[in-house]
């Protein structure tokens, strides 16, 4: 794809669709603004589902992938589309059924997850992602799957999810160069090299109080996720230029690391607290050192 892809949540529920479509309009403006919207050439949509009780941020149901697709594609114009799809709740019936309408709305890649962390596996007895990517190998060009180079084996995981058809990798939020470290040991031990999907997300002052990103990235007993955490609560508790250059310092570092590790790159961008002016102008400033080349 070698694509920058921007993650927009759908609207909270009940959403009507003349919100959807101002908040899809919202977006592209503050996009064109920054001069991010000539650069984004995907937009990836979540499938938000509960995860563990202790979100610190309330969850709240959003419209359905679908119902938010056509107003953003409206917006965005000539935008090709990425969704994640949690396999684990459908069997396979019901899955094929749901990927068919994907593609069928212009969906070009899905990302195939699993069961949410802290869920027991008897309350999650669907299809496996492993399952999905192969079962899908024929309809979905660009099939998906979850990277986490701070978990523990990891390494391992990734190749099985390869073997079962991974064209390519979303990255957690980066917040260290870790993964060039996890490319390099990967590229070493597999003739896989799907294409990575860097994940850069915004950290706004509010995450001081909030935490919402330390809760997304933490992982209990893992000093890795440990620094990757502290790194976050010292950006968040600087000023916005503070926060802005170090997070555009870590793209370049992270960048440098990959780029010559023989795997294709794309970038994926996220504001976790919502798409802002600010966030928009530190995702320009990133691009403004590197940006992926279409093929």
């Amino acid at each position: 794809m070698n694509t920058v892809a921007l993650e927009l949540a759908p609207p909270k529920l009940p959403a009507a669709a003349s919100q959807a479509t101002e908040e899809a309009g919202a977006a592209a403006e503050l996009c064109r603004r920054s001069g991010l919207r000539d650069r984004v050439r995907h937009v990836m949509i979540p499938g938000i589902i509960a995860e563990d009780r202790d979100r610190p941020a309330p969850f709240t149901p959003r419209m359905p992938v679908l119902d938010y697709w056509e107003p953003v594609r409206r917006a965005f114009g000539t935008v090709a589309g990425l969704c994640t799809q949690v396999t684990v709740f459908h069997d396979a019936r019901h899955l094929d059924q749901r990927v068919h309408r994907l593609r069928d709305a212009g969906m070009d890649g899905v990302i195939f997850v699993g069961k949410p962390r802290g869920l027991p596996s008897s309350d999650a007895p669907g299809v496996r992602p492993e399952e999905a990517l192969a079962r899908f190998r024929e309809l979905v060009p660009h099939r998906g799957v979850v990277l986490i180079p701070t978990r523990r084996d990891e390494l391992d995981r990734l190749d099985v999810k390869c073997r079962s058809g991974a064209t390519f990798a979303l990255t957690q939020l980066l917040y260290s160069d870790r993964i060039a470290d996890f490319l390099r040991e990967f590229g070493a031990r597999t003739e896989h090299h799907p294409e990575i999907l860097l994940s850069f997300g915004f950290v706004p002052g509010i995450e001081q109080r909030v935490r919402l990103i330390d809760w997304l990235i933490h992982d209990r007993g893992n000093d890795l996720a440990r620094q990757d955490q502290e790194f976050v609560a010292r950006v968040a508790a600087g000023s916005f230029r503070q926060r802005r250059d170090a997070l555009v310092d870590l793209y370049r570092r992270i960048v440098d690391g990959v780029h010559d590790l023989g795997f294709p790159l794309s970038v994926h961008l996220e504001a976790p607290y919502g798409l802002s002016g600010a966030a928009c102008e530190t995702f320009a400033a990133m691009l403004d050192h590197w940006t992926p080349q279409p093929p």
